[in-house]
């Protein structure tokens, strides 16, 4: 009569012990045993990196159908992507990888059965080169990104509730031999002191983290790039997950972290910082162009060359107001068209913005209400502002522009410059999780090495 196996969660195999010693996050290797008669099989693998789907069919079922334990051990020598580990730090190696640990007693056995998820595109943050994976709403899909591009024993996952009436589950991921300690703890007590009761997102939760509810500035980002989140990993950030939220949340963030892009370590070097170059400089385009143009046209046009003064003051002879007042109008105009472009469905989104922009554009032209200088200005500081590749600090800047343009229509061009300084300072004011904001060029010790 064939003995029926029993199942146990208990094992106490060495080389699962030793395993779940090496790892920052012990509780995330599932061991399982099944005994027949005196003998015993210990089946163990990492959650998130190996699929516990195959691990029931291949193994649980198989084990369970055959008559002994020889009889699975030679099964298990049959199959084509079997191993067997040369050392411990080969077994570990393997299973952070996706590996299962198949032990009979002193014999040990490595069957790679990895999860492979197929997450969806990155929709926000495109790049040419670099992948093109984005994260999911599942938050298990999620962790199998990072586990299967991040393979380290050193990676830490805590788990926490946001939301006192949703209980919205959080993971929080951080490299234990590199995160920043301060930020750490700074992260764990902020979700821990969350009063909110409803939490949906995590730009939700960031906002929560802010200690400044009203700041203009994000101090965390916000990504949807498994590749970026890596990345951040390694460099000791902090990595936050959200059921139901296909992005992460990663802290500390500085300036550069939201002026950057993936595409900037996948190019060469000097392409690289070429393009950074340009992102800097869109980023004043859309901010002082408007409020330069307002400023020396009302109070210093002398500093025009003749032929463009004369060619301004000939585009605006039939314009019956201000320079403030057109360039106002456009700006708003340019701002209700591309919220219209994120708010319409795609099929319609792009068509309607586009022929709405060039009626308005042309329409007002001819109508007089505005210049044929200030259709210019006004594209020009729209493309300018679609170059900052991460949206938060895009909005960031298209509010800024109004608060200089403001001070340059009360104060001149001195107002432009108390504008400029203001907000710098408010920069420099802002610190995420104890690291100083405005830090606009990488670290050396992260730079991609040439």
């Amino acid at each position: 009569m064939k003995e029926v196996p029993s199942v146990s969660r208990q094992p106490s195999a060495s080389l699962s012990d030793w395993i779940r010693d090496q790892l920052s996050s012990p509780e995330t290797l599932s061991q399982t045993v099944v005994r027949q008669g005196g003998s015993e099989v210990a089946i163990s693998y990492i959650k998130y990196a190996a699929d516990e789907s195959k691990i029931q069919q291949q193994f649980i079922q198989v084990c369970f159908s055959l008559a002994s334990q020889l009889s699975f051990e030679q099964y298990i020598k049959s199959l084509p992507n079997k191993l067997e580990p040369a050392n411990q730090e080969e077994a570990l190696h393997q299973a952070l990888a996706g590996a299962a640990i198949i032990e009979f007693g002193s014999r040990s056995y490595v069957v790679d059965i990895k999860k492979t998820s197929k997450p969806p595109k990155a929709e926000m943050e495109k790049v040419i080169q670099g992948p093109q994976a984005g994260f999911d709403g599942s938050l298990e899909t999620n962790l199998n990104l990072l586990r299967s591009r991040y393979p380290q024993a050193s990676l830490t996952m805590e788990s926490y509730k946001a939301g006192s009436l949703t209980q919205t589950n959080v993971t929080v991921l951080y490299d234990k031999k590199k995160v920043n300690e301060k930020a750490l703890k700074a992260v764990q007590q902020a979700i821990q002191g969350v009063k909110a009761e409803v939490i949906m997102s995590l730009s939700e939760l960031g906002n929560e983290f802010t200690k400044n509810k009203r700041t203009l500035f994000p101090t965390s980002l916000v990504t949807e790039r498994p590749d970026r989140v890596v990345l951040n990993l390694a460099q000791g950030k902090v990595v936050l997950l959200m059921e139901g939220t296909p992005f992460a949340l990663i802290v500390p963030a500085v300036y550069y972290d939201f002026i950057s892009s993936m595409e900037d370590r996948y190019h060469t070097y000097w392409v690289s910082h070429f393009i950074i170059l340009l992102r800097y400089t869109g980023l004043f385009i859309t901010v002082l162009l408007p409020s330069s143009y307002v400023g020396i046209t009302a109070y210093f046009p002398e500093l025009f060359r003749v032929q463009l003064a004369l060619s301004i003051a000939g585009s605006r002879a039939a314009v019956p107001y201000p320079a403030f007042m057109e360039v106002l109008f456009m700006l708003l105009m340019m701002e209700m068209l591309t919220e219209a472009s994120v708010r319409l469905p795609k099929v319609i989104g792009q068509t309607a913005t586009t022929v709405g922009g060039l009626i308005l554009g042309q329409a007002a032209t001819a109508a007089g209400l505005v210049s044929n200088i200030m259709i210019i200005i006004v594209a020009a500081v729209a493309i300018a502002n679609f170059v900052i590749p991460i949206n938060a600090m895009s909005f960031s800047i298209r509010v800024s522009k109004y608060i200089v343009l403001v001070l340059t229509v009360l104060f001149g061009m001195i107002g432009l410059l108390m504008g400029f300084i203001g907000l710098i300072a408010v920069l420099t004011s802002l610190d995420s999780f104890g690291q100083p904001f405005l830090k606009i060029f990488p670290n050396e010790s992260v730079k991609k090495k040439t």
